[in-house]
């Protein structure tokens, strides 16, 4: 797989990939802009069971025991999230009870945005494919012959770099190569918004996806949300 580029042909990594991921999230999800912390950002995103996150900005060993203890001590608040970029084996024992912690892995990932030959976008026979642009969000969508959603996705170009998010395939229509197609179809959009390089945080689920078409891990992800006083 190749190596995805930053300025000066510097591997995008680290703090780097993880802003770049936090601006396209935000505007994939509609979230208000990134407040700037001194580990990393929060993030008001406004639903009900998701009112704000904190993200760290270090990833892997870089990522300090003392921040996520400090910043997770400070969370009162029901379904805050925290996302941390290792893996839960290392994070999970600096947070207490009150938070739950998804126990599986996720990834942050990149690869270098290139023109898709058009015959890796050909929609397979009984699907049809949809895409729509609005709010600066780009979105790939395919359906069964008669509406039926199969699967979706969508991009958030910020410049040279562009989040893919809320890629999903239904049970039913997966290893059909709709995945492939809806990721294509948005890599193909990004480039034309004068992308360089995707960026997403992905699960276990979607990783062999993701690195068959290029994408290479670059930190572990941890999920943990603030439990509500009925989870207690």
């Amino acid at each position: 797989m190749h190596a995805t580029q930053g300025a000066e042909g510097a591997p995008l990594a680290g703090r780097d990939a993880v802003r770049a991921w936090i601006d396209g999230w935000g505007v994939s999800r509609g979230a208000a802009p990134p407040t700037v912390e001194p580990w990393g950002f929060t993030i008001d995103v406004g639903h009900i069971k998701h009112p704000s996150r904190h993200v760290f900005g270090a990833t892997g060993t870089d990522v300090q025991e003392s921040d996520v203890r400090k910043v997770a001590s400070s969370v009162t608040g029901a379904d805050v999230w925290l996302k941390v970029f290792d893996f839960p084996d290392r994070v999970a024992p600096w947070l207490g009870p009150e938070w739950w912690i998804d126990p599986e892995d996720g990834y942050l990932m990149t690869v270098p945005l290139t023109p898709v030959p058009p015959n890796h976008l050909v929609v397979p026979d009984g699907y049809q494919l949809r895409t729509w642009s609005r709010g600066g969000v780009f979105r790939a969508m395919v359906t069964t012959a008669d509406g039926h959603w199969a699967a979706r996705g969508q991009i958030a170009p910020t410049g040279r770099t562009a989040v893919a998010d809320q890629i999903e395939t239904s049970p039913q229509h997966r290893r059909k190569g709709l995945g492939s197609l809806v990721m294509r179809t948005l890599a193909v959009a990004a480039v034309d918004q004068g992308a360089e390089i995707g960026v997403l945080a992905g699960t276990p689920e979607g990783r062999a996806l993701y690195e068959s078409l290029g994408w290479q891990v670059v930190a572990g992800l941890t999920s943990a949300r603030r439990k509500g006083p009925e989870e207690a």
